[in-house]
């Protein structure tokens, strides 16, 4: 969601029955106003809200005038006060992929999970059961990351990419036609191409390349994802 239209945005979807108070959604629309200039982005996207024990997490993401550069994430506590989180690496992909169960709401709290590690005495090698603490916050920026890469989306048409290849907000898109709302070839994951770019130049022959340079959904293994 645009920060910019943040109120109607959420009116659109809080149908499905998860909505926010009226005091948070002033909050926000204020707040992320205040993160928009202070950290001089482009764009403020309210991302959303992951629900934990003791608190929920407000997410935002800033980006810069290309948009397909790395965005910025962002979340609060509070709807008022932000804190920014590191990049996604994978290597905190690998640590976070062991813990499951609900988010605490506290980005301090410490997981624990023991594994199994060699351990070299001499000529003899024997396992040895080590505990492993991974903070909350290093889970919550993988779990964003992996939600961003598998599901954030954008119609065709509404990013397009110059000639040097920054991409911009196309301002003339109204929306799809109703003839292209209901394709999967209509979206495209919204992140840098993956798949496309093993594509041969004769499956890029019909390829518009100001419009067609992200991952289409309609390759999605299974459908949809």
């Amino acid at each position: 969601m645009d920060a910019d239209s943040l109120l109607l945005s959420l009116e659109l979807a809080s149908g499905s029955g998860q909505g926010l108070s009226p005091d948070r959604r002033a909050s926000l629309l204020t707040s992320l106003l205040l993160v928009k200039r202070d950290y001089r982005f482009a764009r403020v996207l309210f991302w959303g809200r992951i629900l934990g024990l003791v608190a929920d997490y407000y997410i935002a993401q800033g980006l810069s005038e290309d948009q397909l550069a790395p965005r910025k994430t962002l979340y609060s506590l509070n709807c008022t006060e932000w804190s920014l989180l590191p990049p996604a690496t994978e290597e905190m992909a690998t640590q976070t992929a062991v813990v499951s169960g609900r988010f605490m709401g506290d980005p301090s709290h410490e997981y624990e999970h023991t594994e199994l590690q060699k351990v070299n005495e001499g000529e003899k090698v024997f396992d040895e059961e080590v505990v492993v603490q991974i903070k909350e916050e290093t889970r919550l920026v993988s779990v964003i990351d992996q939600i961003d890469k598998a599901v954030a989306i954008i119609p065709r048409g509404a990013l397009f990419k110059t000639p040097f290849g920054v991409t911009h907000v196309n301002r003339t898109f109204e929306g799809l036609p109703l003839s292209e709302i209901r394709k999967l070839s209509s979206y495209f994951h919204f992140r840098e191409a993956v798949d496309l770019k093993n594509k041969t130049l004769l499956e890029k022959a019909d390829l518009d390349p100001s419009l067609d340079f992200m991952d289409s959904l309609e390759y999605d293994i299974p459908k949809g994802v």
